[in-house]
């Protein structure tokens, strides 16, 4: 398995929820003590997992090819610009 850079730059959602809690909690946890010791490296690398939690994506994931997301996560419905949702009718 190999690291794809085109792969990489496609922007779908890889990053499942048990993932993206974790995430947060650490990138959380990163940013508050890189506040008190004035760390730079750790505030930088809080902010990239906090911003990928966000985000539920993740580039590196991407270009590995790997998806956290459990099947039961489906993806949202695709939406009209009338704020409608598509292949649905009343």
């Amino acid at each position: 398995m190999g690291f794809d850079i085109k792969r990489m730059s496609k922007f779908e959602l890889n990053v499942g929820s048990k993932d993206q809690k974790i995430r947060y909690w650490l990138g959380c946890g990163m940013l508050l003590v890189s506040v008190f010791l004035a760390n730079i490296p750790l505030l930088i690398l809080g902010g990239i997992l906090t911003a990928s939690a966000y985000l539920r994506w993740c580039p590196v994931y991407s270009g590995l090819g790997r998806n956290t997301r459990d099947a039961v996560e489906a993806p949202e419905p695709a939406q009209t610009e009338g704020g409608e949702q598509s292949g649905t009718r009343a």
